[in-house]
């Protein structure tokens, strides 16, 4: 993939951080995406000058059009163009001079090409317009997983934190989140209809300690002034224990008040389908995505999403710093007897 060649003009000398919160123009990439919609409202709530960057036509398959988009951020200044497309950042995105740039962006999917077109290429088109207009702070969405890159879009999110640490120009905030309350609620509504809670092996292979949507919302506002957070690479988890997918599923049919009935799969199994998939894709290259998904979902299945000490070769729990507070347990609680999956539109991202 080709490099980047940036044009750099001179940042202002004075620090924004001294600014009130009205007076600093933050701009959003991936405003529309699923965290993106958070941490847009988070940043009016808090009293910045939001810039909401989003498609026209936006969210999952597309279907939110420019007028829900403006519904949707009310107190945010909308605008509507392309994160692919240079001259639209510069032109529309742009437009007036902006302090921080906060991106949100992510693959939909996790396939190779779209991973590195939007993981990569797409953030670096922000970070580069960023820094031709003289923005002073970059807030990343990455994840923590890239701490053990075996995956395509791993390795496009990897790329493009290289590229933001070694720009020198323009100061950094790289938030490594692990799981959201979304990626773990995929099963909440089978338990609940008494069907099977299914893992890989023992249910005991991975752990996380998730965080909500808002609260990481939150901790990436925070990025914005903060100035403890600047050229640092923040892994976040939330508060609480780390849960393996055994003890969630335990937890679910204990709150649906139903008798524990786990499917569990084995990881050779999933290893077979990769590699019948990868055969076919090179007959057949149009499955190559295919494998890519077989591979992300045994990825989740056996890797922890902790923070990692390679020395060790290890996931450490009490490593994972915690913030906010959501709790998995209340959450996990609503979701089973209250109000259900409201505002989990798993979309691309559901698995089972």
């Amino acid at each position: 993939m080709a490099e980047l060649t940036f044009k750099i003009t001179q940042a202002t000398s004075t620090d924004y951080r001294a600014k009130d919160n009205k007076d600093i123009r933050v701009l959003v990439v991936g405003s529309t995406g699923y965290i993106g919609k958070f941490v847009v409202k988070e940043l009016v709530k808090r009293g910045y000058n939001v810039v909401a960057f989003a498609r026209e036509k936006s969210g999952v398959g597309g279907k939110a059009s420019k007028d829900d988009a403006i519904k949707e951020f009310e107190g945010a200044d909308v605008r509507f163009g392309d994160v692919q497309d240079m001259e639209s950042l510069r032109a529309v995105g742009f437009a007036q001079p902006v302090d921080v740039i906060v991106s949100c962006l992510a693959s939909r999917t996790g396939g190779k090409k779209d991973s590195w077109n939007i993981d990569y290429q797409a953030t670096m088109n922000a970070l580069e317009a960023a820094r031709e207009k003289g923005a002073s702070h970059f807030v990343l969405l990455s994840a923590i997983c890239v701490q053990k890159p075996l995956l395509e879009f791993q390795h496009a999110k990897l790329k493009f934190e290289t590229a933001l640490q070694a720009a020198g120009d323009i100061t950094y905030s790289i938030v490594r989140p692990t799981a959201f309350f979304k990626s773990v609620a995929g099963q909440v509504k089978l338990v609940k209809e008494g069907k099977p809670y299914v893992m890989f092996g023992d249910g005991r292979l991975a752990a996380c300690k998730p965080i909500s949507e808002a609260d990481l919302a939150s901790f990436m506002a925070d990025c914005v002034k903060d100035s403890s957070k600047a050229n640092q690479v923040l892994p976040i988890g939330g508060p609480g224990k780390a849960w393996t997918a055994l003890e969630q599923g335990e937890f679910l049919f204990e709150l649906a008040e139903r008798k524990p009935n786990f499917i569990k799969v084995p990881v050779a199994l999933m290893d077979g389908i990769i590699g019948f998939l990868d055969f076919l894709a090179k007959l057949f290259p149009g499955l190559e995505d295919s494998a890519e998904f077989g591979r992300i979902g045994k990825y989740y299945a056996t890797e922890s999403m902790l923070v990692y000490d390679p020395e060790r070769q290890e996931y450490d729990a009490d490593a994972t710093p915690s913030y906010g507070k959501d709790t998995l347990e209340e959450f996990f609680r609503r979701a089973v007897k209250e109000d259900g999956m409201v505002g989990q539109d798993l979309g691309d991202a559901a698995v089972f």
